[in-house]
């Protein structure tokens, strides 16, 4: 689909991936949503981006916050054409601590409820409503990207539950994309590596400079212009359905 003049609705769009997601569909024409937290900088962004984007406060986990939001983007801006899902949290804790304390459940099930089941929520609720769309070229009626992680591949110590979420995200690709074919709508996943994004930006300099260096080539953190390009050129290439696909810099994490 031609990113001119479509509407996208973006999640986690006030920050990390999601902001350069939305700063870049806004440069290539198209009306962006930005739906995140109310205590995030959506608000801003919005202003900063002005009349072609629409914060929407709300939680990818709640059911009546993501529909209005969505039908709010639609009323504002027309028919839903583009879903980025990149609301996503970080956790860190081993299956059994040093002190022989197990891994917080609240906090496993809290991780896998934001990152697997809040993806999972707003794909279904956009899907439903690009299926009345007016196909374009090829029939295509709407198209999503999801974000995994490469720690779905390379879970490292203590990321079982952060692992196991961008798991699941990477194992719904495929049968969504399946799904949704009928209705003209493409499902892919981009699983990053390691991103200049809030879940690192932490850590002290020298730190992220040593975690650059891990990376192959090129031997640097990645930009999330980089990921906003290749979320851009999903949206464009109407062959690319069903995948997932790995930004990493050749990267493959080491247990620790």
């Amino acid at each position: 689909m031609q990113i001119q003049g479509i509407t996208a609705f973006v999640t986690g769009g006030a920050s990390g991936l999601g902001a350069a997601t939305a700063r870049k569909l806004v440069e290539r024409g198209a009306h962006v949503a930005i739906y995140d937290l109310p205590r995030s900088k959506g608000a801003e962004l919005a202003k900063e981006l002005g009349d072609a984007a629409l914060f929407v406060p709300g939680d990818v986990t709640d059911e009546s916050q993501v529909a209005a939001a969505l039908d709010e983007a639609i009323g504002a801006f027309g028919p839903l054409r583009a879903l980025v899902n990149c609301a996503g949290i970080g956790s860190a804790a081993r299956t059994v601590g040093k002190d022989a304390a197990p891994f917080p459940l609240d906090v496993f099930v809290r991780t896998i409820q934001v990152n697997l089941i809040g993806t999972f929520n707003v794909i279904r609720l956009a899907a439903a409503r690009m299926v009345g769309n007016e196909p374009l070229r090829d029939g295509e009626r709407g198209a999503i990207v999801n974000t995994a992680s490469i720690a779905a591949f390379d879970g490292q110590i203590g990321q079982a539950a952060y692992s196991a979420s961008k798991g699941g995200v990477v194992g719904l690709t495929l049968p969504v994309a399946r799904d949704l074919a009928r209705h003209g709508i493409r499902v892919c996943t981009i699983a990053p590596g390691l991103f200049r994004t809030p879940l690192l930006m932490g850590l002290p300099e020298p730190a992220l400079e040593a975690l650059g260096k891990s990376i192959p080539f090129p031997s640097r953190l990645g930009d999330p212009a980089e990921y906003a390009a290749l979320a851009a050129h999903i949206l464009e290439n109407p062959m690319l359905n069903g995948e997932v696909i790995r930004l990493d810099g050749a990267l493959r994490m080491a247990p620790q």
